[in-house]
């Protein structure tokens, strides 16, 4: 980091400031998690300099062998660790990995049909603001308005009566398990093809605690962030011959250039990373984490939508409080929690207000914290929900909050990449 230090001393000090608020703070955003250092190494390594259009063995540049092998090994690493015949590691981003899905599968003006978005869905299955929604002709189905659960016979009630080509499984924020069988049975009723996006929950899959949508859905699409531990980047995965060369296609040339070999690498470490058994470890304390926590804060008084946790995340609803998802998220900012507002279902809100929280265990699992902390945790988050605006108790707060932070490093005594 001298070379950075010397050249941009700005830039330099803005990146400490952030590695001391990861280590000092609790990350609980769900969708976020701390790499390992060497993941964060193959990132920022000289694979940066490498142009590679094209895939392996099939490029519109000289120079490649050595990315075309780093390349082949995450590909072959992904379809281990997800027991799929194809994958493509190109995908800049989960969002990216939807839309050469959609291509692949549907063409534009023809009708789609995701998890609504106050509901727990993603924007990319649908909303009007996104390629998803005005590309495409949008529909959504959301959750039972009595139990907080996916209902299948609503969802099949709304796919015959909208007839969309393409059904998209798969959430933001839907803290229980999803049934891909009877969303398939769905999807082959009404002659559409089924999409699952599995950004969330990848991890889970691949460790087996949660079932795997591969063999059932036709295209199956993922971060390699959130739950994988790995670099930001996308993952799509398939179990069908004829879809391959679409999904290739439509990754390049289709929506993008010179794929990332760095980000590339990096997500090969990253599932090699997960093929290791102590992966299936780490998630089965991150969902333990999550139920624990999900526990102590119903005892403390709050609503939680569907009532708890089946994996990694869970939603605290605020409807019937004054104090809404925004202030949450402020509070529990200034005592040092990191989270995010989310809407629930029956949102009154505005998305920009919203009704709830979204709070994640996988970042504080990785840094070792187990039940036992999950509880002070839960604790902190009543005392600051509680008293939204006592500045002094945030303060105390935070500064209990560095102290636990420090028996649990994120990277310990060992620097970052050089």
């Amino acid at each position: 980091m001298e070379q950075l230090k010397n050249s941009d001393p700005q830039i330099y000090n803005w990146i400490n400031q952030e590695h001391e608020r990861q280590e000092s703070e609790l990350e609980m955003i769900a969708s976020e998690n701390y790499t390992s250092l060497a993941v964060m190494q193959a990132q920022g390594s000289i694979l940066t300099n490498k142009y590679a259009e094209g895939y392996p063995s099939k490029r519109y540049y000289g120079g490649c062998q050595n990315v075309d092998l780093i390349e082949s090994l995450a590909i072959q690493r992904a379809q281990n660790l997800f027991k799929a015949p194809f994958a493509n590691v190109q995908a800049h981003s989960g969002s990216g990995a939807n839309m050469a899905a959609f291509f692949a599968l549907i063409k534009p003006q023809d009708k789609i049909m995701g998890m609504d978005l106050s509901h727990g869905g993603h924007l990319t299955h649908g909303s009007p603001v996104n390629f998803s929604g005005f590309l495409f002709e949008a529909h959504s189905y959301g959750l039972n308005p009595q139990t907080g659960l996916l209902d299948y016979d609503l969802i099949r009630s709304q796919a015959l009566k909208v007839r969309p080509q393409l059904i998209i499984a798969g959430y933001s924020a839907y803290p229980r398990y999803l049934d891909f069988h009877a969303f398939k049975a769905i999807a082959d009723e009404v002659g559409a093809s089924l999409l699952v996006d599995m950004a969330h929950f990848a991890g889970l899959v691949a460790s087996g605690h949660h079932p795997s949508p591969i063999g059932i859905a036709d295209i199956v699409t993922t971060t390699t962030h959130k739950t994988l531990r790995g670099p930001r980047g996308g993952l799509i995965l398939t179990h069908q011959e004829e879809l391959a060369k679409k999904i290739n296609s439509k990754i390049f040339p289709g929506i993008q250039g010179g794929p990332l070999e760095h980000v590339i690498a990096a997500k090969a470490v990253a599932f090699g990373e997960a093929l290791n058994p102590s992966f299936g470890e780490y998630i089965d304390q991150v969902i333990k984490n999550a139920q624990t926590l999900a526990t102590e804060l119903v005892n403390q008084g709050f609503d939680l939508v569907t009532g708890g946790t089946d994996n990694h995340l869970l939603l605290i609803d605020l409807s019937k409080k004054e104090l809404t998802g925004k202030e949450a998220e402020t509070a529990l900012g200034n005592s040092g929690i990191t989270v995010n507002k989310n809407t629930v279902p029956n949102e009154k809100r505005s998305p920009f207000v919203t009704s709830g929280v979204r709070i994640g265990t996988p970042a504080l699992t990785t840094r070792g914290m187990k039940q036992e902390q999950m509880i002070r945790i839960a604790h902190w988050i009543t005392q600051t929900l509680n008293h939204p605006t006592d500045q002094d108790l945030h303060k105390k707060i935070k500064q209990e909050i560095h102290e636990l932070c420090k028996q649990f490093p994120v990277y310990g005594t060992q620097k970052r990449p050089q």
